[in-house]
């Protein structure tokens, strides 16, 4: 049940400032696997529904770091301008459904949109969302967002500096050549891959991300044998 491995917290809306309702997840919830794109599985729960939190007042969407750092002003003046007195009102949900978080990572992205926020935010949710279709079985929507989490991932490479928190260029392009495994492109795959599996400076100091991209380039050859 996600209510043993969730608890209710009460926390201020940046952009209305009113109280709101907000899930939260445990921690330490046993974990089954791992896919090659970094989605976690776990027993009987999928924490991925509960990333993005969303005020019941105003309709803000956004991931907790975002809650509970301090936006931009300017970003708070457009966000206000698009929410504020809409009477956008959306329904709390202790235990999220499909549906629940698929409007919540949608409201995040279009909030994304507004302020012309960071590609590697929005590569965070379209994965995360692409996880959870993932979990509910639904490939179809699955492929479409991971399509756009790696187009996402690209610009973040192109445009923004890393590490980002702790997400590395390296790791970036490791889970770009991931998504496109997933997607059966084993041409961009192969071309990520061997920027990294070419690059002595990744196996010398992320040999995690060098070992994985040995590992995946693997399975692309025993693949093509078993063919």
């Amino acid at each position: 049940m996600a209510v043993d491995n969730t608890f209710v917290v009460e926390k201020p809306c940046p952009i209305c400032e009113q109280m709101t309702r907000v899930v939260k997840v445990r921690s330490r919830i046993p974990v089954v696997s791992r896919d090659e794109d970094a989605c976690t599985h776990y027993k009987d729960f999928c924490p991925y529904l509960y990333t993005v939190w969303v005020c019941e007042h105003c309709g803000f969407a956004a991931d907790e770091t975002t809650f509970t750092t301090k936006i931009p002003d300017r970003h708070l003046a457009i966000l206000r301008g698009a929410l504020i007195g809409k009477n956008i009102k959306i329904p709390f949900a202790e235990e999220r459904t499909l549906g629940n978080a698929s409007t919540a990572f949608r409201l995040a992205l279009k909030f994304l949109d507004i302020i012309n926020g960071k590609a590697s935010k929005k590569a965070k949710y379209a994965h995360q969302l692409a996880w959870i279709y993932r979990e509910a079985g639904d490939v179809n929507q699955e492929n479409e967002f991971l399509a756009k989490a790696a187009e996402f991932y690209e610009a973040a490479l192109a445009k923004e500096h890393f590490p980002i928190g702790e997400l590395t260029d390296n790791a970036v392009v490791y889970l770009v050549a991931a998504i496109y495994y997933r997607l059966g492109d084993m041409q961009k795959t192969t071309s990520y891959l061997s920027r990294l599996i070419g690059d002595q400076s990744v196996r010398e100091r992320e040999p995690r991300i060098f070992d994985k991209a040995r590992d995946l380039w693997g399975d692309i050859r025993a693949a093509k044998k078993r063919r």
